[in-house]
Formats: C-alpha cells, sequence, structure tokens
C-alpha cells in the first residue's frame, strides 16, 4: 500500500502504546521512555516499509552505495606501475611512473592497475581522470604509499580570502576527477564551483511528490533507460524549498533564512554558486511513454510548480573507478591550526558518480575520505590512523547516496594541538541520503557541518564522542529533516550532537545507549515543536542497523 504517512499516522499505528513512551517529543525527550515491546524498532521499519520513500521522520537509505548497493566490478588487469618505473623502497618519486599507468589503463578503457607490496615514495599526488580504473594494492599493510609533500606544496595552494586553506576540507593525494571538472577548478582558482558541469536540458519535469518513482516530462525523447541524470529544481528566493528540506516544521517559517543562512538562500547577495539550484544525480530506471519516465529511487523532495525543475546531462565525470587494499602514508608533520592545513589527505571523489575503495587505511591526513559533489560511491573496510585529523570523513556540497560501510577512526598517535579540531563524521551542504554504519570511533563525533543536510543517517556505531560540531554560520541551519541515528553506543557518556531531540526537526533516534545526559550542546535553528521522536533511549533496538534492514526489505519487495 502506498500512502504519504504523517506524524497523525504514525501516531496512531501505535495505539496500544502510550504516546510518550512511544514517541518522545521535543519538550520530554530528555527522559527515558517506559520500557516498550522489545519489537518496537522492527515496528517502526514495518511503518517505514509502508511507503518507503515518504516516511515523515525516517529516510530511506536502501539506495545508497555504488550501483544502489551493488558490488563494485573487478576489470582485467592492464597494468602493473613497476612496469612504469616505480620502485618500492626506493628514495625516488614514484608519483610520475604512479600517473603514467592509471593514463595507460584509462585511455585504453579502463582496468585494474596493480600496485605490489612494498612502500612507494609519491611527492604529488596520483590523479584518476578516467572512468573504470581500478587501483590495486596487495593489503593495506603490505602496500604503502608514503607522500611526501601536502598537497599544497606539491600541486598548489588553495587559499580563501580569509587566509583559510580550502585543502583542509577537500581534495586528496588520491583524487578522483574528471580533467575537465579539475581545468575549470583551477580556472576559477577554486573559488566558484565545486559540483557538477552539467550540460543540456533533457526535459522539463512536472509536479510530483516525495517518495514518488513515477514523473511527468515534457518529453522523453532524450532519455534512455540506464542513463544517470542530474534532477536540478530552482531554489527561489522564498526559501520555500528550504522550509521544505528543513520539515516544514512551524519553526522554519519564522527562521529569517536572508540573514541566518546567506549562503543558501538566493537573493541574500552571499548564496553559493552550488545553492542556487538542487542537484540531484538519478538513474531513469524505466521509459513508461512519451511523457513518463520511472526512477530507480524514490525522490528525496516535492517538485511544485513554483519551484521549475528539469531533467539535465550529468555532464563531463568518472564512473566505476575504485582504490583498494592500501595505505596513503603522509609524511609525519604537526597539524595546523584550525582550517590552515595544507592538505595532508587521502582519498578524494570530486564530481563523480558509482565508485568506491576497499580496505584502504589513510595516515597523518587534515583529511581523510572526501566526498565533494558525489553520487553513490561506497567504502568499506576503511580506517583513519595516526596523528590528529581535520576531516576523518566529509561529505558536503550537495553529495547524495553513498555508503560508508565497515569503518574505523584510530586513537590519534599525536594529539589534536591547541587552536586545531577535529570532526569525525561530516555531513554538509544539502546532502541526502548518506549512511555510517558499522563503524568504530576512538574519536570524533556526529558533525553535522551546516547548509542543511536532509536525510542522513548513522547506524550501527560505537564512539567516545569527543569530536566537535563546526560549519560558517552563514551556511544556516545544522539539519534538515530525517536525520536518523540509529542503535548507537556512546562510551564517553556524552550526548553532544548525538541526541538530537532538542535540535533536529522531522528527525529521529532510536536505541541511543551509554548517555548521562540529553541535550545536544547545539544551538538551536528552529523554534517551536519540532515534530522529532526519541525512540528506546538507553536500549539496543532489535533491528540493529537501518540500512540492512531497509535493503532487506527492499530486496523481499516489501
Amino acid at each position: 500500500m502506498q500512502h504519504r504517512l504523517t506524524r497523525r499516522l504514525l501516531l496512531g499505528s501505535a495505539a496500544a502504546i502510550p504516546a510518550t513512551t512511544f514517541l518522545n517529543r521535543s519538550a520530554n525527550a530528555g527522559s527515558p521512555p517506559a520500557a516498550g515491546p522489545p519489537d518496537l524498532s522492527t515496528r517502526l521499519l514495518s511503518e517505514w516499509a509502508e511507503a518507503p520513500g515518504a516516511h515523515p521522520l525516517i529516510p530511506d537509505l536502501s539506495h545508497a552505495g555504488y550501483r544502489g548497493g551493488s558490488r563494485p566490478r573487478r576489470p582485467r588487469v592492464v597494468a602493473n606501475v613497476t612496469d612504469f618505473g616505480a620502485r618500492p623502497g626506493s628514495p625516488d618519486d614514484c608519483a610520475g611512473a604512479f600517473n603514467r599507468a592509471v593514463e595507460y589503463a584509462g585511455t585504453r578503457g579502463g582496468g585494474t592497475v596493480v600496485v605490489p607490496p612494498g612502500v612507494y615514495r609519491l611527492d604529488s599526488p596520483v590523479w584518476i581522470h578516467w572512468s573504470g580504473v581500478v587501483l590495486t594494492g596487495s593489503g593495506r599493510e603490505r602496500t604503502i604509499l608514503h607522500f611526501t609533500r601536502p598537497i599544497e606544496q606539491s600541486y598548489r595552494p588553495n587559499l580563501q580570502s580569509t587566509g583559510n586553506s580550502r585543502w583542509s576540507w577537500t581534495g586528496g593525494q588520491i583524487w578522483v576527477i574528471a580533467p575537465e571538472r579539475k581545468a575549470r577548478s583551477e580556472a576559477e582558482d577554486f573559488a566558484s564551483t565545486e559540483g557538477w558541469l552539467l550540460g543540456e536540458t533533457l526535459a522539463e519535469v512536472g509536479s510530483a511528490s516525495r517518495g514518488q518513482r513515477t514523473v511527468v516530462v515534457s518529453s522523453t525523447e532524450h532519455l534512455t533507460a540506464g542513463d544517470i541524470v542530474v534532477l536540478e529544481t530552482d531554489n527561489p528566493a522564498d526559501a520555500g524549498v528550504l522550509r521544505h528540506l528543513a520539515g516544514d516544521v512551524p519553526g522554519t517559517r519564522e527562521y529569517d533564512w536572508p540573514v541566518k543562512a546567506p549562503q543558501l538562500t538566493t537573493g541574500s547577495g552571499g548564496q553559493y554558486v552550488q545553492y542556487a539550484t538542487l542537484q540531484w544525480p538519478v538513474r531513469i530506471a524505466e521509459v513508461l511513454g512519451d511523457r513518463l519516465v520511472g526512477l530507480a529511487q524514490p525522490l528525496r523532495y516535492d517538485l511544485r510548480p513554483s519551484w521549475p525543475s528539469r531533467l539535465r546531462e550529468i555532464g563531463p565525470t568518472v564512473h566505476d573507478v575504485g582504490v583498494e587494499s592500501l595505505t596513503i602514508r603522509n609524511e609525519l608533520r604537526p597539524m595546523t591550526a584550525h582550517n590552515k592545513h595544507p592538505g595532508s589527505n587521502g582519498l578524494c571523489f570530486q564530481a563523480v558518480h558509482d565508485c568506491w575503495a576497499d580496505d584502504v587505511r589513510v595516515e597523518n591526513c587534515d583529511l581523510g575520505f572526501g566526498f565533494t559533489t558525489t553520487k553513490a560511491v561506497t567504502l568499506t573496510n576503511v580506517v583513519v590512523g595516526g596523528r590528529s585529523a581535520h576531516h576523518s570523513f566529509a561529505c558536503r556540497m550537495q553529495s547524495h547516496d553513498n555508503l560508508v560501510d565497515g569503518f574505523e577512526i584510530e586513537p590519534f598517535s599525536v594529539p589534536l594541538p591547541t587552536g586545531a579540531l577535529h570532526h569525525g563524521l561530516n555531513l554538509e551542504g544539502l546532502s541526502a541520503g548518506n549512511v555510517w554504519r558499522r563503524g568504530r570511533m576512538a574519536e570524533g563525533t556526529f558533525d553535522t557541518h551546516r547548509a542543511m543536510p536532509f536525510e542522513n543517517a548513522r547506524t550501527d556505531i560505537t564512539l567516545v564522542n569527543n569530536g566537535r560540531v563546526g560549519g560558517s554560520a552563514a551556511s544556516g541551519p545544522l539539519f534538515g529533516a530525517r536525520i536518523a541515528h540509529w542503535n548507537i553506543r556512546i562510551t564517553s557518556g556524552s550526548p553532544y550532537a548525538i541526541h538530537l531531540a532538542d535540535v533536529a526537526p522531522r528527525s529521529i533516534t532510536v536505541g541511543l545507549q551509554g548517555l548521562t545526559g540529553n541535550a545536544s550542546g547545539l544551538p538551536r535553528d528552529f523554534q517551536g515543536d519540532l515534530e522529532n521522536g526519541t525512540y528506546l533511549l538507553g536500549q539496543r533496538p532489535a533491528v540493529a542497523d537501518l540500512y540492512s534492514a531497509q535493503r532487506q526489505l527492499r530486496r523481499d519487495g516489501a
């Protein structure tokens, strides 16, 4: 049965349970609920399954990851870095050899580039500009890429007018990016666009509701099943789109968007160009007629006449790139003050889709793993270690449907110096559908970094919770709607940034364990009833992992 769930329906479906037990609203969310039935999380999941893309509190995560959650492809071996001059254990720079091997594979249609065991010295980044290239070592304990210089020195400086370095939150020693995107950034001195270089408009799109998978278009002449396109939606100056993404709770109407969120708000004079429109890549599942198409996943937001929408070509990009079984080790150097980092970074995906990394470790980094305007990238079995980091993981600038599955942030071997911050799991910039699951964090917190990410989840994670939330005040709200923290075990007792009842609109926390308090410690953006839910506080939920449970229901056809 497909229908839009409302908060009234959510409450009504639990009529046998006292409302104060089933749903802690913001006014009383600090008190643990009375013991509920052991399958309460299962019942919540069943409610979600009635209308998977339209539940008022629970995001649809079931399509996160490479090609909607598929296993990555492993192409045949076509190159070995040693054939291009790389020598493990040599004092000579191997970066040129690595880049020649990658280019060789890329210009021949893709393939696996093998990196044999050993330690390789690299004095500059490895660029992966071609689709279908997989860089594969022999295991992260056996294949080590030792980068001697940060990006600021080996590539170019990247400073804002404030003196802050953009390498503090983007860029990688291994960098997956289309050459056209790289050239555009260089031409703009990295001061303007970061995302998709969109192509032609393929069709205008009619009105539709969040959760729909079929949409009416002006014509299907230029649309083909299997193609990935970008659904682009205007962000008008009335902030209606922004209020909608924040859940349309009463406080969103009183919020002064142009003053408090100028980077998001059209007409404010301070809007970032990336936020003038919503840009959500989505695959065309089927063409159903001259004016009707089916999408591979449900819409994440309404499409309304006052917010014109269209399908556009995704433009120059890279896809089906993998990085596997190796360590990215930066030369150990002292961590700088906050946002002054020179780019001792790890692996960055920028303006790409359907890529992956597996069995990768990053050491001594400013940024460990970065998503900058990405779609459907999967990281599995990844680790951040060594000295203190700025961002262990960053997900920014409208990055959607990425999956970090099995991760660890190790105890820092060199602690944070005075004037530095570590964030942890960063989400920002209208990013949606992203998942962190099955993780262990000896450092960091759940960093929702302003610019209103929405419909994301962290699930089945154990953490100390000692990081800090960040983000420019000009970027506006910390949270959009439907942020889910599900089965989270806090060993330090701190609820900071994880217990969301007092700050996040139309969001949900299920099974937060180990807390000694109830306040998020974060500034509240929206006043009034946030219409969110807290469930099974202090208890382990029967549904231990929201992502895997949703995936199972999807496979079962629920």
